[in-house]
């Protein structure tokens, strides 16, 4: 089992690297790719170092999967190159997401989808992943109408960049600017790039990925967008209005025994979900759960993930997996 990971010293690569040795996945071969600027540099996997090696170079070692984690027109162009050798590619980019025929997985959801055939496979934007796990359950049940969603989303989903910045924010250094405002003490609504209409790109996934994931364009959905400084992980506030009406306990019932949810719901304790808690994490926690007492069949959730890991690397590692034990 040869694994390439395609951005493998970026904070996403550096991510799936550490989730990949956690995995129940033999690797006889690692195969860290980046760009010709970093080619040559040692990384270790499971105590063994490895040199990293350009993408034409890790074609030529003819993997099983590919691991993409290095930007949409990096995926556009070589993912097919990939593919055309038998290489399977787990894409963390927007690259192919919308494609109706490139699988949108979330192994606890639709991994059903998946099948031989399939050889460029897109993961989520982190936001949709921790979002949809929740909400997934309770769509089967009572059929989600509507959903207003505001997202609370960590730097670390920036990269590299955003994070010094708010190091350099912190320590009164003046360095580089991933954002066009400060972020240390401030809250920028902006993730993305702005629309015609006045959404983001980052609004406007959470719009039609969950969609696609849920396989139901009925669902009516807003988003706003605000990145945070924080570093462990994104939070997410969303109004769900249901066709049908809801018990609340059964309805936690039914979130605490979902896969890949923890509930963290006791108010009288002040139990709930914070990103401090959830960084290093691979479930996505769910909390302050109540009714909405403004609509009819409405609930309100906090849901919190460890963007890094669910959001991006322990999502792609497990499409791996799922494909290892249920396709090849």
């Amino acid at each position: 089992m040869k694994i390439a990971i395609i951005g493998a010293t970026g904070l996403v690569g550096t991510m799936m690297i550490k989730v990949l040795e956690e995995s129940n996945i033999s690797v006889s071969e690692f195969i860290p790719v980046a760009s010709e600027k970093s080619v040559g540099k040692e990384i270790f996997f499971k105590g063994k170092s490895y040199k990293v090696v350009g993408i034409e170079e890790a074609i030529s070692k003819n993997p099983q999967f590919a691991i993409f984690s290095a930007g949409g027109s990096t995926s556009k162009k070589w993912a097919p190159e990939f593919a055309k050798i038998g290489t399977i590619v787990i894409d963390n980019s927007s690259a192919w997401r919308m494609f109706p025929e490139i699988p949108l997985i979330v192994p606890e959801i639709n991994a059903d989808l998946l099948n031989k055939s399939h050889y460029i496979i897109s993961n989520p934007n982190c936001s949709t992943i921790q979002m949809v796990v929740a909400l997934a359950p309770l769509h089967l049940k009572y059929k989600i109408k509507r959903l207003v969603i505001s997202t609370y989303q960590s730097v670390t989903g920036t990269g590299v960049k955003a994070v010094e910045q708010l190091n350099n924010e912190r320590n009164k250094i003046d360095g580089i600017k991933a954002y066009p405002h400060p972020i240390d003490l401030n809250l920028i609504p902006h993730g993305g790039d702005f629309l015609e209409n006045g959404y983001t790109t980052e609004e406007q996934k959470l719009v039609d990925e969950t969609r696609k994931i849920l396989r139901d364009e009925s669902i009516r959905i807003t988003a706003t967008v605000v990145r945070v400084p924080v570093f462990g992980g994104h939070s997410e506030s969303v109004n769900i209005e249901f066709e049908n009406d809801f018990e609340l306990n059964e309805l936690k019932d039914l979130l605490s025994s979902s896969p890949g949810i923890t509930v963290l719901n006791d108010d009288k304790n002040n139990v709930y979900p914070m990103p401090l808690f959830a960084e290093g994490k691979n479930d996505v926690f769910v909390g302050r759960i109540r009714r909405d007492e403004s609509n009819p069949n409405s609930l309100n959730l906090w849901i919190v993930s460890d963007n890094l890991r669910k959001g991006a690397a322990t999502n792609a590692v497990q499409i791996a997996e799922y494909i290892i034990d249920k396709v090849l």
